[in-house]
This record gives C-alpha cells, structure tokens and sequence, in this order.
C-alpha cells in the first residue's frame, strides 16, 4: 500500500496512530511476515472479520472499499485495512492495532475510521464494531436529529436511535460525535455519512447494522404516503420491547 500512515490523537485523549510508521518499523507484529497459525484465535478472529466485511457489500451495506470493520480479542484489534477491496483479504493481509491505535500486526494501513473504532472499545465492552454507508440510514441521517419510533426493534439497540453530528471522516471530533450518540445505545447514525452499531461479536453486530437499516427505510417508506404520518411509539412502549428483548432468542 502506498497510503501514508499517519498520528492520530484518540477520541479519549490518548495518543494514538492509524499506522506505526513505515513497514518493517516497530510496533510488535509490523512489517514482519505473519504466520496464521501461530495467531489461532486472532487468525480466526480475522476470517470472521473478513467475512463480514464480504458481507457487508453481498447485501448492499456499502459499495467498493466504504464502511469498516473490527473485532477485538483481548488487547488486539483487528480491523479492516484501508482502501482494499474485501474480496481481495487473505489471511496474510491480517491488520491489527493495540487499544492505543498502534500497529502490531500487519503491514497494510487501517481504516482511516480507526478513531471511531476504538473510542468504542475503550469506552464499552464491545467485541465487535461494524460500520457502513447504507442507503436508507444515510438518507435518514440527513433528515433528523434521531430515526423516529416507527418500530420497537430499535428496542435492541437500546432505545430511540441518535444521530450524531456531522465531522469529517477519520477525525477524532467524528469519535466525540459518535460516543455522545451511542450512550445508552449500542448503535447509532452519522449524520451525512452512515451508520456504526458494535455488539458482544461480529454477528450481533452485524445484525443490528441489518436491524437499523431496516427500519430507517420503513420510516422512509411510511413517510413518503402522502397526506398520512406515521404512527410512532411511546419511551413506555420502547422501553416495554426493550426489556422483551433482552430475553430474546435461545439461551445457551
């Protein structure tokens, strides 16, 4: 990758870095050959994130190399790199930074949205961060200042959906941005850009990504009915779901 890799300052206030200099500098793993199987549980972690960043694309979450996304294992975040198309990742091109944003595994360059990724692993218990440019969310992000209550589901993301103020892309002001709108929430939407959910693994995650772009194109598809509003839920019937949901599914 040609990309420069350059210093950034966490949204928490740490000092950080998207990258860790030139390839073959310091930082642990960087610049070094990596071998998979001397990383079992990152290396699965890996193909898992890949995956999921297919996914993302398969179902039209985000078009070319837009949208991102990591996973943490223990101190090790794994994260997609920036600019290479998904379907192009082998388990050699593994990217990964420590909770500092430092680099120590891999040679290609993170996203350039690694602020937000981290502010929310160092903010949350999250294990997993996805984020992308769906359509509908992204429309909807211009539009309001949070998605109405036109479904309970936003129940799981842990009530009535924030959008956070516009930034620019990759800054830490788009990371202060997006933690004030993901309190109490484990998903929110930016304002002229998209969407970022995190959850306790890639599937859920994922999932809710899937969950809030949904329902930003029903509220899309109820509001455009001319002469009719839709009919919107009250904080007693969020929360009311909300609760329902938390038991939700198979115990295991």
């Amino acid at each position: 990758m040609a990309e420069q890799r350059r210093g950034t300052d966490g949204a928490d206030g740490t000092h950080g870095a998207d990258g860790a200099g030139e390839a073959g500098g310091s930082g642990g793993a960087a610049g070094s050959a990596w071998a998979p199987e001397a990383y079992g549980e990152a290396a699965a972690a890996w193909e898992a994130l890949v995956a999921t960043a297919r996914r993302t694309v398969a179902d039209g979450l985000v078009v070319g190399t837009s949208g991102n996304v990591s996973a943490r294992v223990g101190d090790l975040v794994l994260v997609t790199p920036s600019g290479v198309p998904y379907d192009r990742l082998t388990p050699a091109d593994i990217t990964g930074v420590d909770l500092a944003g430092r680099q120590v595994l891999g040679t290609l360059v993170p996203t350039s949205e690694l602020p937000m990724h981290l502010a929310v692993y160092r903010t949350s218990d999250a294990r997993a961060v996805v984020h992308t440019h769906a359509v509908h969310a992204t429309a909807v992000s211009t539009l309001v200042t949070e998605l109405p209550p036109v479904h309970y589901m936003a129940g799981a993301l842990g009530g009535v959906v924030r959008v956070a103020p516009y930034a620019t892309y990759g800054t830490d002001e788009l990371a202060r941005n997006m933690l004030r709108a993901l309190d109490g929430r484990s998903g929110c939407l930016l304002q002229n850009h998209g969407t970022i959910t995190h959850g306790a693994s890639l599937d859920q995650a994922y999932d809710r990504t899937a969950q809030l772009e949904w329902m930003c194109r029903l509220w899309l598809t109820a509001s455009s009915v001319p002469g009719l509003t839709p009919n919107l839920l009250t904080e007693a019937h969020m929360a009311e779901a909300g609760a329902r949901l938390k038991g939700y599914g198979q115990r295991r």
